[in-house]
């Protein structure tokens, strides 16, 4: 039996969608962005850089149950990266679910101290990171050399 072209591109966007912000993969569109937070406010990144062009911010978020601030880098018009930030209270429970979510992690870190997390899907890496006497913690998830890319200033 073949299948209807839209439904291969479908499954294939789906199989790929495995590290994501409540439904927003890596290589969602800024309206794929804004459907799931739509108090999400989109601007010009303030920089030239090789890793983005524009950011959304939503400070009244949510993730995996917990209130959080979330922002999403894109460039041209395709998520890139985002960075969730929350309360060290919800840190616990948001490990939990990315567990759950993402599975297994690559590489698991705990001790009094905080916990760190990673997950590979590569090209995306996600890292989990929350320190006891931090008030927050945050959640990267990114493709490529993100990371060293966007604070490059061109």
């Amino acid at each position: 039996m073949k299948l209807p072209p839209l439904l291969l591109v479908l499954g294939a966007t789906c199989a790929r969608a495995g590290l994501d912000a409540e439904g927003v993969a890596i290589g969602a569109s800024e309206a794929d962005v804004k459907k799931q937070y739509p108090s999400a406010y989109c601007k010009a990144l303030e920089w030239p850089n090789r890793a983005a062009d524009r950011r959304c911010d939503d400070g009244k978020g949510r993730f995996a149950g917990a209130s959080v601030r979330i922002t999403f880098y894109l460039k041209k018009d395709a998520v890139e990266a985002f960075d969730v930030r929350f309360s060290r209270r919800d840190a616990e429970r948001i490990a939990a679910a990315l567990a759950e979510r993402y599975g297994k992690p690559a590489s698991e870190e705990r001790d009094g101290k905080g916990i760190r997390l990673e997950w590979n899907e590569k090209p995306v890496r996600a890292v989990f990171t929350w320190g006891a006497d931090k008030g927050r913690g945050q959640l990267l998830v990114a493709r490529g050399d993100f990371e060293a890319e966007i604070y490059e200033v061109r």
